[in-house]
């Protein structure tokens, strides 16, 4: 009996095993409103046997929250609606749904033959240090996001969602206030040292945890963003918890620490090169619990997945066990095995490893 496959509870929520599908951005909502397809596509990971489903990234009601047309809205009657025919499938599967509630902030269209429409916002007009783009958010702006988040969450909890997840990682608006390379407000939403720059994040969890009572919150953060990849905005483990604690105390349930591979230690010099990752090291100075994330069941890291080029499958889950069952950390997030795979756990369940299949980027432009 894998650990993998052994139940976990979070704030009472008992989840069948540890094993979340990792939210994945498709753009196949046109208009920001989720149709039958997408419901379909969440079912089939649900009959496939994930214990928990996060969502793609899902924007708030602000301007420009989303960095593509094609991403889908969480509010309004619509967009709600149809997030309602997806948990709606999902619960009819057996299956657990939360949805990842986003701005994308500073960060440029995806595709530039699909510039975004109006000005965009965050916390210093920078997409990246020496940067301009976009605007700076005034006071009334940042409220007035914390109020948006807070609506999303709220409508989650309302329509039945299991848990809600908010996307504070990946160089996105809320890692923007993280980052003093985005970050160089010198009011109370900025300062010179990591913990200052806390504040809107704990300030959008604390006001979520509110909203939505007993249903779980998670935080997804990172150390890296898409602005630079080499990026940590915790380079101690001290400076690890001062980032950190102050997320656990305003309400949030589970960090899900995302991070391009796994089993890379996050602090080699203090415990060498099989040491605790992100993940680890989090719940290790926390003690909340963790979710890991990176290149699961494949041969290569994310950075596959925008590549003209075929990804083959990783069979080989024996470390991931072994940290789990360590209790490095809790869950483990899988994201592109099972874009290939709707079946990946039940197949890894089942011994039948040799029919996995590996992930091709042409994956990407369907939702199957």
């Amino acid at each position: 009996m894998s650990i993998l496959f052994t139940p976990f509870t979070l704030r009472g929520l008992t989840i069948p095993n540890r094993i979340a599908m990792a939210p994945m951005t498709r753009n196949f909502s046109p208009g920001g409103v989720p149709g039958a397809d997408v419901a379909e596509y969440y079912r089939r990971r649900a009959q496939g046997g994930v214990g928990l489903i996060i969502s793609e990234g899902t924007v708030v009601n602000r301007p420009e929250a989303r960095n593509d047309q094609g991403i889908p809205f969480f509010h309004g009657k619509d967009a709600l609606a149809g997030w309602q025919d997806v948990v709606d499938a999902v619960h009819g599967e057996g299956g657990l749904f939360a949805p990842q509630i986003w701005h994308t902030g500073l960060v440029r269209e995806q595709f530039p033959d699909k510039p975004r429409p109006s000005t965009p916002e965050g916390p210093s007009g920078l997409f990246r240090p020496g940067e301009p783009y976009g605007q700076a958010m005034s006071q009334k702006d940042v409220i007035d996001t914390i109020a948006a988040f807070v609506e999303s969450a709220r409508a989650a909890a309302e329509m039945g969602c299991d848990a809600v997840e908010l996307h504070g990682a990946h160089g996105y608006l809320i890692d923007q206030f993280f980052w003093s390379g985005t970050n160089q407000r010198s009011d109370e939403w900025g300062g010179p040292a990591l913990p200052d720059r806390v504040k809107f994040a704990a300030e959008i969890v604390g006001a979520v945890r509110e909203a939505i009572g007993e249903t779980p919150l998670i935080l997804r953060i990172s150390q890296w963003n898409q602005q630079d990849y080499t990026r940590r905005l915790a380079l101690t483990p001290t400076e690890l918890e001062a980032w950190t604690r102050p997320l656990i105390d305003a309400g949030a349930d589970m960090l899900h620490c995302s991070q391009r591979r796994f089993w890379e230690p996050e602090f080699p010099e203090i415990d060498g090169e099989n040491g605790l990752n992100f993940a680890g090291w989090v719940k290790k100075l926390t003690g909340i619990p963790t979710m890991s994330v990176g290149s699961v069941g494949l041969s290569d890291d994310f950075f596959g997945a925008f590549k003209d080029q075929k990804t083959e499958a990783n069979t080989d889950l024996t470390q991931l066990e072994r940290r789990i069952e360590a209790g490095e950390f809790d869950m483990i997030a899988v994201g592109r095995a099972l874009i290939a795979n709707p079946d990946w756990v039940g197949k890894v369940r089942e011994g039948r490893l040799a029919e996995l299949s590996g992930y091709r980027t042409e994956m990407l432009q369907e939702l199957a």
